[in-house]
């Protein structure tokens, strides 16, 4: 993973705005909430629930707050054009999940220089997108990253896509809060934490996913 340069920059800045243009064409609309944990000058994980492809054009919305950002993503992400197009212009990290070895030596790779050079590494832990008001098992790949580099977990939890149904085919406009929870500190943790800081990050970003996906809800019933 080379550093970020000021042309990789004006290439993420050019996709955010590209992203939050397809928004506003698609009727979506980000509300992001703690903001004060997104926006701090620190490397850390990033790790976030995956219901859609979507969720790409929700993270290039925060792109401008995260600033120092990159993103490690399935490699289908890259054909779900123009959203890949976008992935592909900011130098996302493509992995293979049928590939674990090479997949796990992506991270490896990434973990060094974004800890000297206070980057975010972004990571969807779930691996397969799941739209089913649930958030699913994680992968422990995100985990172990960050306790082997005594990184933080900062938990960033979309509400449900309550507008989207590939059984009824319904795409209709939307309202998503993202809400980016404290971060969750690894200091001092080892490999036999790492179920336990799965379930403790999984259990947080639950308790969000539900209470802001009612939240939505009821607003949109009292309209």
């Amino acid at each position: 993973m080379a550093g970020i340069t000021s042309d990789q920059r004006h290439s993420r800045q050019l996709a955010s705005s590209l992203c939050h243009h397809i928004s506003g064409l698609l009727g979506l609309r980000w509300e992001l909430r703690g903001r004060e944990h997104l926006e701090k000058n620190r490397a850390c994980i990033i790790v976030a629930n995956h219901q859609s492809s979507l969720d790409i054009l929700g993270m290039f919305d925060l792109w401008p707050v995260m600033d120092k950002c990159t993103v490690v993503a399935k490699k289908e992400i890259f054909y779900a054009w123009p959203v890949g197009l976008a992935a592909w212009l900011c130098g996302l990290i493509f992995i293979d999940r049928m590939n674990s070895e090479k997949a796990r030596s992506a991270l490896n790779t990434a973990t060094k220089e974004i800890t000297e050079k206070k980057i975010k590494l972004w990571i969807f832990p779930e691996g397969t997108r799941h739209n089913t008001g649930e958030i699913h098992p994680f992968k422990k790949g995100a985990f172990h990253v960050a306790i082997r580099s005594q990184l933080p977990i900062l938990p960033v939890v979309f509400s449900s896509y309550y507008f989207l149904s590939a059984e009824e085919k319904r795409f209709d406009s939307g309202h998503i809060l993202v809400t980016t929870l404290p971060p969750i500190s690894t200091e001092g943790l080892s490999t036999d934490n790492v179920e336990e800081l799965i379930e403790k990050t999984r259990s947080a970003m639950s308790e969000v996913f539900h209470a802001t996906s009612r939240e939505i809800q009821q607003s949109l019933s009292v309209r």
